[in-house]
C-alpha cells in the first residue's frame, strides 16, 4: 500500500517553508470552520462484519494548508493515511477487539494568519490492515549471515556513554545509522527496553552535542515512543547536516533490545 510521507512542523510559519515539495495551495482569503468541515473528509475502514478497522483516511479540499492530528501524531498535507492501533484482549482463547476512541483534527492555516479547526471523533474496532514492524535495530527475523557479521544483541549502556547509543554505523557503539527515508518521513521509533530501573532517564541530542531535542526522557519498562521531529531530520540525516541521533542514559539502568517503527 502506498506510504505517504509528511512533515510534522512546530509553528504555523513552518507549515509551508519546512520543506519545498510541499506546496502552498492556499488562497488569499480564509474559511469558516463550517467550510472546513463541509470540504473535509475523515473515512475509517470497515471488516466484513461492518466494525469499524485500522485504517483512517483523511482528505480536504479546502484552498488552505492543512495539518492533521491522527491519533497524537500530525501530518502536514491535505491527505493523510494512517494506520491506527486498537485495543485487544485474549479471553479464552480467541483475540477481542474492542472500540478505541480517537478525536482526529484538522487544523487549517489561512494566509491571513487564521487559524481554523475541525474535529472528527472515530472509534477503531478491528485490525483490518495490521501494523508491520520495521526494525533499524534487534530485528528478530534476520538471516543468520547478517546476525554473524552484526549479532544486534541486546545490551546495557553506561551512563553517560555517548557512543553507546549514537545511530551511526561508523562512530556508534551499537546502533547503525538511521535511513534518509525514517528521519524525514518523520517516524516514532520505538525503543524497546527492559529491566528499567527506577528514575531512569534519557537525553535524546544530536551526536554533535549541538542540539538537545529532550532533556529528560523518562524511560519505562516495555516500548517507548520517540517521534522524529522534523528538527531532528534536518540536523541528525544524511542528508541534513548529518550529526547523528544520539540517545544518552543520564541516570538509572536499562537493557535496550531493539529500536523500531510500525506503519
Amino acid at each position: 500500500m502506498k506510504k505517504i510521507l509528511f512533515l510534522v512542523v512546530a509553528a504555523v510559519c513552518a507549515l509551508v517553508a519546512c520543506n519545498p515539495v510541499h506546496e502552498d495551495i492556499s488562497n488569499g482569503d480564509h474559511i469558516t470552520a463550517e467550510e472546513l468541515k463541509a470540504q473535509s473528509t475523515v473515512i475509517v475502514d470497515k471488516n466484513a462484519a461492518g466494525q469499524f478497522g485500522n485504517v483512517v483516511t483523511c482528505s480536504t479540499l479546502a484552498p488552505v494548508n492543512a495539518k492533521w492530528d491522527v491519533g497524537g501524531k500530525e501530518f502536514v498535507g491535505n491527505y493523510a493515511w494512517k494506520k491506527m492501533k486498537v485495543k485487544w484482549d485474549v479471553v479464552n482463547g480467541d483475540t477481542v477487539y474492542y472500540t478505541t476512541p480517537y478525536t482526529i483534527v484538522l487544523t487549517a492555516i489561512c494566509p491571513d494568519g487564521t487559524v481554523v479547526t475541525a474535529d472528527y471523533p472515530i472509534e477503531c474496532d478491528d485490525v483490518t490492515n495490521p501494523l508491520v514492524k520495521y526494525y533499524i535495530y534487534g530485528d528478530p527475523n534476520r538471516s543468520e549471515e547478517d546476525k554473524a557479521e552484526d549479532p544486534q544483541l541486546p545490551f546495557k549502556p553506561g551512563a553517560w556513554d555517548s557512543a553507546a547509543m549514537r545511530f551511526s554505523s561508523t562512530e556508534g557503539a551499537h546502533f547503525p545509522t538511521i535511513p534518509d527515508d525514517v528521519y524525514f518521513g518523520l517516524k516514532t521509533l520505538i525503543f524497546d527496553i527492559s529491566d528499567v530501573a527506577e528514575g531512569s532517564v534519557m537525553m535524546i541530542h544530536n551526536g554533535w552535542w549541538s542540539e538537545t531535542y529532550v532533556d529528560a526522557f523518562p524511560l519505562k519498562e516495555g516500548p517507548n515512543e520517540i517521534q522524529i521531529t522534523q528538527q531532528m531530520a534536518n540536523t541528525c540525516a544524511k542528508g541534513g547536516d548529518g550529526k547523528d541521533l544520539q540517545f544518552l542514559l543520564k541516570s538509572g539502568s536499562i537493557t535496550v533490545n531493539a529500536v523500531y517503527y510500525e506503519e
